[in-house]
């Protein structure tokens, strides 16, 4: 198995940085916006990105967890069951605009299952995404992000590993070949 670094913590937090920049030009107020992050790994990331808005505006942004996977389309074709994780989202979304955060867009399908299972808590005004890694040429459906943060060109073959730690000081974002 072949590892190559696409990202160190110095370069994620500069990334992350970038990122939180983006979107206070997009939503200057947060007044009428929520942050989701999709479960499992999309959680983390969406914790950090808000605890770096929250510092940087001084303003308390509501925060969700949504898990997706008994919405996904190939729920049922899995030979081994996935595990849900739980969903926490303590506020309604109608007419809110929602930043999904995830880790990793690879095909697209689990953010389609996302925004299905989003409905369950209001019909938001607008839904805008935000990855750490995009690979592309793997897309499956017609969904794109609107905040990303590296974009990875990628093979079948590969697969983008992201380890994120507690102290922030630890992560490393992994392209690896499966051979």
């Amino acid at each position: 198995m072949q590892k190559k670094l696409i990202l160190d913590s110095d370069l994620l937090t500069v990334t992350l940085d970038r990122l939180c920049q983006e979107l206070i030009e997009n939503h200057p107020d947060f007044e009428n916006t929520v942050i989701i992050g999709l479960q499992p790994r999309g959680i983390f990331l969406a914790e950090w990105i808000h605890e770096k808005l929250v510092a940087s505006l001084k303003k308390d942004i509501p925060l969700g967890y949504l898990d997706a996977t008994f919405h996904r389309d190939d729920f049922r074709r899995r030979e081994i069951p996935a595990k849900a994780s739980e969903t926490k989202v303590p506020f309604l979304i109608e007419g809110k605009k929602v930043i999904l955060i995830d880790d990793v867009l690879y095909t697209g399908r689990t953010v389609r299952a996302a925004l299905d299972a989003m409905i369950a808590f209001g019909r938001p005004e607008k839904v805008e995404l935000l990855v750490l890694i995009d690979r592309k040429r793997t897309r499956e459906l017609p969904i794109a992000a609107d905040y990303v943060g590296n974009y990875v060109n990628t093979l079948d073959s590969q697969r983008v590993l992201v380890e994120l730690d507690s102290d922030h000081k630890h992560h490393k974002i992994w392209l690896i070949n499966k051979d």
